[in-house]
């Protein structure tokens, strides 16, 4: 599946359906969606993003998705039967996160801490560290665990796996999204 840049523009401020269900153990969170995953109603759908298959190869995921396509209702099943979520901290869909205002991560940040009481995770997984920082004020923060809890869950932020995010391989990836897998009960060593 392939689309224009003014294809892709008409979704712009659009929004996608989270991905969430009974026994939620671990909630990804990405920063906002992109225009490709606004047209395909898929989250971290672009084909450049390495979120997919980082999840396969830590096992988190136990057969490929190909988002790029749009997500099938076999592909949600598959992540809910696996206690996995995914949702973002701002709604609406840009061509690249910086377009987002600070002021709508900071209200991103009070409508996530809504959504993880209300569906009660165990983990937070929040990709993306410069948003983290921003939306929750906390300009020191470091990639990984986070002190305290969330909402009542634990809190990991985890690299971004936007194409953009260049020195960030599906191997790195992997390796930092099976942490935060390991403390929510999806993966077990």
């Amino acid at each position: 599946m392939g689309f224009t840049r003014a294809e892709l523009e008409a979704f712009r401020d659009r929004t996608v359906p989270d991905v969430v269900g009974p026994g939620l153990r671990l909630l990804f969170v990405g920063i906002n969606p992109g225009l490709w995953t606004a047209a395909t109603r898929t989250h971290f759908a672009h084909p450049g993003n390495r979120f997919y298959p980082a999840l396969l190869r830590a096992g988190i995921i136990t057969r490929p998705i190909d988002p790029g396509a749009g997500m099938t209702a076999e592909d949600r099943a598959h992540l809910r039967e696996r206690g996995i979520g995914l949702t973002n901290l701002v709604p609406r869909a840009t061509a690249r996160a910086d377009e987002l205002s600070k002021e709508e991560l900071r209200a991103g940040g009070r409508e996530l801490l809504a959504f993880v009481h209300e569906h009660r995770p165990q983990v937070v997984a929040l990709a993306g560290i410069t948003a983290y920082r921003t939306a929750f004020g906390v300009p020191a923060a470091k990639v990984g665990e986070q002190p305290g809890t969330f909402g009542g869950a634990r809190l990991w932020v985890v690299p971004n796996p936007s194409g953009l995010n260049a020195h960030a391989t599906v191997a790195s990836l992997a390796e930092a999204y099976a942490e935060p897998a390991r403390a929510a009960g999806v993966l077990r060593d």
